[in-house]
This record gives C-alpha cells, structure tokens and sequence, in this order.
C-alpha cells in the first residue's frame, strides 16, 4: 500500500516564524513584559477558551459572525476574540480576590474569523494593560497609560513615533450641541478620515443624516490643530455652552498636565480631534499611537477609558482605562517594512563548545559551569570535519565557539573564536565567562 503524503501548509490568516524571525518577535513580547511590569501591572493569563454566553454576553453583530464557536459535549464555547471581555469576566468572578486600583497586563493569543488581509490575522498575539477602579478612577491613571505607552515604544528602539489623545466627551457634547441624533455613526465616520479623507467623510456624513452645515461645522471642529495648549484654548473660545463638552475639556486638560509631570516628550505626543475611536464603550480619554516613518502601518497601539468594564457580569461600577498592542500585526509590518527582522541569529545560544572525543566529559562540565553564569551555550555532540562544526555555529549565528582538546583542559585556557571577526583569544574559564557577559 503506497503511503500517502499530506503536503504541510498552514490555514490562511496565521503567522508561523522561522527561528531568526521567531526570536526577533520572542525579544519585543519580552521588552513589552518588562516595560508593563516596570509600572506595576500584574500578570493575568485568562482561558482561550471561554463559554459563549460569557462572550457574547454584550450581543452579537460583528463580533457575532467573526467569533470560534463550537460544541463539546454540553459546552457551547468559544475561542476568546480579545482580551477585554475576558478581564470583565475574570474582575466580576474574582472581585473580592482583588486589590483595587487592579492593574493588569495580559499578553496572549486571540482568535477572530474573519477575511484574512495583508497584516490582518485569524491568529495573533494582543499586548494588553488596563487599570481598572471600584467606582471611580482618577484622570491621572489616563496620564500614566500615555508614560506607559511612551516608554514601551521607547524600549523597542523608536524614536519617531506620536501618541494621538482625544476625549470622547468633547466629541459627544460638541454633537449635542449642534443636535447630531446618532453620535455613534458619525464618530464610526469620523474615524475614517485619514482612511478615506474630507470629501468621503463629508459625503459619508449626509448619507447618516447630517445637513451641509452641520456636516461643515463637524470637519471644521475635528480640523483645529497647533499645539496642546493651542488646541485647549481653541476649543474654550468656542463658547460651546454643555455639560458634557466642558467635563471632555477639563479631563483633557488635567491628563495633559499630568503627563507633562510624568516627563513625557512634547515631540511624541499630540491632541488630534480626529481620534474617535470607533468602539461603542470608551468614554472619556483615547490613544492612537502612529510611527511616523511609517505611517502606511496605522496605529500600532490604541485603547482608551471606558465607564463601566463588566457591567454585563455584575451591578459594580468598575470603571476603566486601559491600551493594546497587536503585536502580530506590528510584527509583520514592521518586517515587511524592513524594520526588524532579516537577522542571521536563529538560535538563542552565546557559544558553542565543541569537544574533541576524549574530552567530553570535561566539556559537560565546562558547558555546566558557563550555564551556571547564565551564558546560553550549546554543545555540538555530532561526529564530523571540524569545519562542518564551525558551519554549525556560522548558520545559527552564535558568536562563539571553543574547542575542548586535550592540551586546552590540561593547560586549564582554551581558545575562544568570535565567528564575526575570525578572531582567537586564549583565555581561562573565569576570563571567557567575564568576557561574555560584559
């Protein structure tokens, strides 16, 4: 009977990396970790698999149609589709658990069927944060998500990049004020207006209702520019006279002050009235975040304040705010852009040792002992030319290599070869570890 072969392939939509690539994206998770745990987020890992009345506890619609749904015995589940229903679940089940400001940060894979497109994914790893209150959360929470979001960008290597605030409160009063009826449709449009431009969105406008004027005055509002103080006295002069309007401003106002405490650059952050944001549930502050040099990539980080995280789970106010990093998608833009990536280095190890037949045993010790001293080293244990051994350590980009012969374990000094520059050092044990932890 011929064996039948299956050809290997992946579905489309999900993002699988050889070792380079794998470690380049294992380093930024890791410097993302460490730059939430820097502000005293706590690690919280949620199932993947969740029941689908928790899920879809807000409704269905979109998230209706794009969601994993199965059976299991009795079970009707669901793969989680983001982090943040799954962090209303676990605050409302875990509330007397819990300390209160609760800041977490969850990063993890989440799943969603839609039509997968170039840097679009079925599969991907969100980089989540939020910071959640018991009844109320003071303003300057928002203030330290920006800091936050400042130096993780920072810790990846950027420099160029701008974090876009808004408050929804200044766009919902600005619409009461000239009577906008459905204020959700017109910020879903408003969002697209880098997309698509003026005229689309103008046009876009009508269509929902909105007459010549008001569909002017709406574009001319969401156009002020000039600096953070520039924009906060335009929008005073404005003698828009609402409740709502005036609480967005003074918010704005108070989380721009605090960030300037929070010593975050003027250059890498901005007010943009052009920010909505379309989700329906934030409520007060919102982030973009673009990197400049490469704006075709969108906001590579957005979120925002919403006022009530789990109000489908329980009648506490938990109100928030919080911020998310597709890491994937970043990922596979910033690749393609040429930014990361492209490396030689497919392997974690420092350096290799290679030992000669009759010293293999002081070879394990010696490859113990540079564990030991937290050096990631490799042993090449396969018989061979010791040219095919140096190969080895050329294609998987590890820096170093030793010999272990028997004249280097009597005379106690072994020669330690940089792969890069062909370099030899004759150096003790001591000297090689020094050597390559500095």
């Amino acid at each position: 009977m011929t064996k039948q072969i299956v050809t290997p392939s992946i579905l489309p939509g999900f993002m699988e990396l050889l070792p380079a690539d794998q470690i380049v994206f294992n380093n930024m998770l890791d410097t993302i970790k460490k730059n939430y745990e820097k502000y005293g987020f706590i690690p919280v890992d949620t199932p993947m698999i969740e029941k689908s009345e928790v899920l879809l506890a807000k409704g269905g619609g979109e998230t209706e149609k794009q969601i994993y749904r199965f059976n299991k015995g009795d079970n009707d589940l669901s793969l989680r589709f983001d982090l943040t229903v799954p962090l209303a679940r676990f605050v409302a089940q875990h509330f007397g658990e819990l300390t209160f400001p609760f800041k977490r940060y969850h990063i993890g894979k989440v799943f969603r069927g839609e039509k997968p497109q170039k840097g679009r994914f079925r599969e991907f790893y969100q980089c989540d944060i939020d910071i959640i209150g018991n009844e109320s959360l003071s303003v300057i929470n928002d203030a330290e998500i920006l800091s936050v979001i400042y130096s993780t960008f920072k810790a990846l290597g950027f420099d160029d990049f701008t974090i876009r605030i808004n408050n929804r409160k200044i766009l919902n009063g600005f619409f009461e004020s000239i009577k906008v009826s459905d204020k959700t449709e017109v910020l879903r449009t408003i969002d697209k207006l880098e997309k698509i431009g003026n005229e689309a969105v103008a046009a876009e406008l009508k269509t929902i209702g909105l007459s010549d004027k008001d569909a002017n005055s709406v574009l001319r509002f969401v156009g002020i520019k000039g600096s953070c103080n520039e924009i906060l006295k335009s929008l005073k002069e404005l003698g828009i006279e609402n409740d709502t309007f005036a609480e967005g401003v003074k918010e704005l106002e108070e989380v721009l002050n605090y960030i300037a405490a929070f010593k975050v650059p003027v250059a890498n952050y901005t007010v943009d009235l052009t920010i909505a944001r379309g989700l329906d549930y934030y409520t007060g502050t919102i982030y973009e975040t673009i990197l400049n040099q490469y704006p075709s990539i969108g906001s590579v980080c957005s979120g925002g304040r919403y006022d009530n995280l789990a109000q489908n789970y329980t009648n506490k106010k938990l109100p928030g705010v919080g911020i998310s990093i597709g890491l994937t998608r970043l990922f596979y833009q910033l690749r393609a852009a040429g930014v990361v990536g492209g490396t030689k280095k497919a392997t974690t190890s420092k350096i290799l040792v290679i030992p000669m037949q009759e010293t293999m045993a002081q070879s394990l010790e010696l490859s113990t002992k540079l564990r030991e001293a937290d050096i990631p080293t490799e042993i090449y244990f396969n018989e061979g030319k010791m040219g095919k051994k140096f190969s080895y350590a050329d294609k998987l980009g590890i820096p170093y290599v030793i010999v272990v012969g028997e004249d280097e374990v009597k005379a106690g000094k072994f020669k330690l070869k940089n792969m890069e520059t062909g370099e030899q050092i004759e150096l003790e044990l001591e000297q090689i570890i020094e050597k390559l932890k500095s």
